[in-house]
């Protein structure tokens, strides 16, 4: 299977029989053009409404191809993003559905929305959506219990709080699934000193074959720091440099 970089947390895996996309937002690189023109059944996931991992857009592909199917969060549809119609499956966390190339698990978000355990092939895939240890660098501050505002996110966390909850999603998700072969995990320099926590906590684990950093925007470079915690765990990290580019898997 080969795994292709769009932009942000967007990725298209093609495998042998089918296309995932997830989490699509701007294409800079005109990734989808090729894609769209593949006659494999295609499934398009979007992990929650927030405008940098969800668009519109995504529906005007049915009117250039058949066979996708829109596996959406149900949050899409609550914020009214979305009609009820325009996806085939909703989903919130806890949900599941398959058919006979994918199955799917909806898991749980620390902002909006639900990740993704996708099943195809003999293939286990993750992709976190918003999932992450977001306030990691307050955990080191005098006071890591104290609430405070986040304008960025425009809500009152508690640092130690939110990573409670962060690693209580993760005890959820080992109850679905204890390895995935292709893990596609938030690594945001934006969030400042430990940006890379909660990928660290998440490797930690589980067992992971390749893992593929995403929602970044300050730069390429900035993901690589999480290689060196991967090379300690013998994972294959993928050193992203530009938007539409390829791995094999």
């Amino acid at each position: 299977m080969t795994l292709t970089y769009i932009f942000h947390s967007g990725f298209v895996l093609e495998t042998e029989q089918s296309i995932l996309v997830f989490d699509y937002w701007m294409d800079p690189c005109g990734v989808m053009d090729g894609v769209l023109r593949s006659e494999k059944p295609m499934y398009v996931f979007s992990s929650h409404f927030h405008e940098d991992h969800f668009t519109k857009e995504i529906f005007e592909w049915k009117k250039l191809r058949e066979g996708i199917t829109y596996i959406l969060s149900k949050d899409i549809y609550k914020h009214r993003r979305a009609s009820k119609e325009d996806a085939d499956v909703w989903l919130a966390k806890g949900g599941i559905w398959s058919d006979d190339t994918i199955s799917v698990w909806a898991l749980g978000s620390t902002d909006s929305g639900v990740s993704w355990i996708v099943e195809t092939e003999g293939k286990r895939i993750f992709h976190a959506g918003d999932l992450n240890n977001w306030y990691a660098k307050f955990l080191s501050d005098d006071n890591p219990d104290q609430e405070r505002y986040s304008f960025e996110m425009e809500e009152v966390f508690n640092p130690i709080a939110h990573e409670k909850q962060f690693l209580g999603e993760l005890k959820d998700i080992r109850k679905v699934a204890d390895s995935f072969d292709v893990v596609m995990f938030p690594i945001d320099g934006r969030v400042g000193n430990g940006y890379t926590l909660g990928g660290r906590q998440f490797i930690e684990r589980f067992k992971v074959g390749l893992f593929v950093p995403m929602h970044f925007t300050s730069g390429f470079e900035s993901s690589w720091r999480m290689k060196e915690f991967t090379d300690e765990k013998d994972i294959t990290f993928w050193e992203i440099n530009r938007e539409g580019e390829t791995i094999e898997i």
